[in-house]
């Protein structure tokens, strides 16, 4: 299927799979949060597209919630996900309050409350944040 007009890419590529790939993220990456999502990036090294992983737990809420906020935290990062460096891991954990933004406002506020933690990391010099 690779190659053909309109096919999909195959199922997990640019995507964090294996645990030790989480592991090195949380560990060794820096975090940064925002009210809705929390963003841990590590530099790879590699020249490859940046790799998406996330976490997104029972207290978003029940399988179909957690599974919408997951589909929208996929389009989202493959939207804005290029502003991140070649090479890149990135993990994002879902909050509670990510099922009542995804509820409310669906794609559109998700991307936004991304994009603003991409912000955060496309910006050099910029010191690590906790909340």
């Amino acid at each position: 299927m690779v190659g053909l007009p309109g096919a999909r890419p195959r199922a997990g590529r640019g995507r964090l799979s294996r645990s030790a790939d989480f592991d090195r993220v949380f560990r060794q990456g820096r975090s940064h949060a925002g009210r809705e999502l929390v963003l841990y990036v590590f530099p790879r090294g590699e020249g490859d597209p940046p790799r998406l992983g996330l976490s997104v737990s029972r207290k978003v809420g029940g399988a179909v919630q957690r599974n919408r906020v997951k589909r929208l935290l996929r389009e989202a990062f493959e939207m804005d996900g290029g502003r991140l460096p070649a090479g890149t891991d990135a993990v994002v954990v879902a909050r509670h309050e990510a099922n009542a933004l995804a509820e409310r406002e669906g794609l559109d506020g998700i991307r936004r409350a991304l994009g603003q933690l991409l912000a955060h990391v496309a910006e050099p010099g910029r010191e690590q944040e906790t909340s």
